[in-house]
């Protein structure tokens, strides 16, 4: 769907119409159902919010369920799966909000050695002791080709996990680390038209490259913290790449001698980089530009949506104002090569 050095995409604004009654402070996750029906994952309230493409809502579901909102995908057959971090699970529900299946055990993390809390030299992710079984802090999901479930499971493990439709475990893979087939937080991930399946390392600053059982192809490292990605059906791969602030540090960088803010990048199905916005230098709350990107969504017209933890991220640690709360959920409409409003990507 995305072609060509020079795609360039309109910015659309507000496009969220969000009713009276409803609130939230965080939009984790998006994505499209075959309607282009668009489906948050929301925090603060932490719940499913559903709209049509024009952003008019439709319904919610899931409020008072989840403990902590990551990831959400619309499988082929419409049925939806959250993934929520804090509660260590996987949910399936019907469009319509009805629960289906929970994989996973609700508030029993596996024993990987994890704990919460106290002093890190990089990232949380280093009180990772050991690889274990689901889940420790699942991050998000996608759909094979064949219907099993691909699960990457991050924040207290280091692991993919293949399950089938039905939620029975078919294989594991990941070790602490930074080489091949090891993970710093296994933060997202899908799987490409021609049967790769691409998982964001986000902490190691790269995007690990498997076949469908697992064994390691290739990495593409020209990214950072990659922290949500979309295989389109042309081969090119979108990624929202999370900002890494001034004083930080990268498990393979080393220090961040200053701001290395979010982004978005296309690249070609080799990895190399097509193009890149979100970065111009403007403010990271102006209409194009990004906070804290963390879910990325197309739909059937090649419409990009991008969701961001904005106040998870960046209002809570003082990062930025608390007048930016609103930079959420932005659209970008496809643009016509001579409409001098859209956002241009740059090398």
């Amino acid at each position: 769907m995305i072609r060509g050095e020079h795609h360039r995409f309109l910015a659309g604004g507000d496009w969220e119409r969000l009713p009276d009654g409803l609130r939230h402070a965080d939009v984790t996750a998006v994505d499209v159902d075959a309607g282009d029906r668009v489906y948050l994952f929301t925090r603060f309230d932490h719940q499913v919010l559903v709209y049509e493409r024009d952003g008019t809502f439709v319904r919610s579901f899931g409020l008072g369920l989840f403990t902590m909102p990551h990831g959400l995908t619309v499988g082929p057959d419409g049925t939806v799966y959250c993934v929520d971090a804090g509660d260590h699970t996987v949910r399936r529900f019907t469009p319509e909000g009805e629960l289906l299946l929970t994989i996973g055990t609700p508030g029993v993390p596996s024993g990987t050695g994890y704990v919460s809390g106290g002093p890190v030299d990089v990232h949380g992710v280093e009180r990772v002791r050991r690889p274990a079984g689901p889940f420790n802090r699942c991050t998000d999901l996608a759909v094979g080709p064949d219907g099993d479930l691909y699960v990457t499971d991050g924040y207290g493990n280091c692991r993919v996990h293949r399950f089938s439709p039905d939620g029975e475990l078919i294989r594991s893979w990941g070790e602490i680390g930074t080489g091949p087939g090891q993970f710093h937080l296994p933060h997202c991930l899908d799987i490409t038209p021609d049967g790769r399946v691409l998982v964001g390392d986000r902490e190691n600053d790269r995007i690990q490259v498997f076949d469908l059982d697992g064994r390691f192809a290739e990495a593409w490292t020209d990214v950072r913290r990659p922290c949500a990605l979309v295989a389109a059906p042309d081969g090119t791969v979108l990624v929202a790449e999370l900002w890494r602030p001034k004083g930080t540090r990268s498990f393979v960088h080393g220090a961040t001698p200053e701001h290395r803010m979010s982004r978005l990048s296309v690249l070609g199905p080799d990895g190399g980089v097509i193009e890149r916005w979100g970065d111009s230098g403007g403010g990271p709350a102006g209409t194009g530009d990004f906070i804290a990107p963390h879910g990325i969504a197309l739909d059937s017209r090649g419409d990009l949506y991008v969701a961001e933890v904005t106040y998870s991220f960046a209002v809570r640690p003082g990062l930025v104002d608390r007048s930016c709360g609103r930079h959420q959920i932005q659209k970008f409409s496809r643009a016509g090569a001579g409409d001098d409003t859209s956002v241009k990507g740059h090398r």
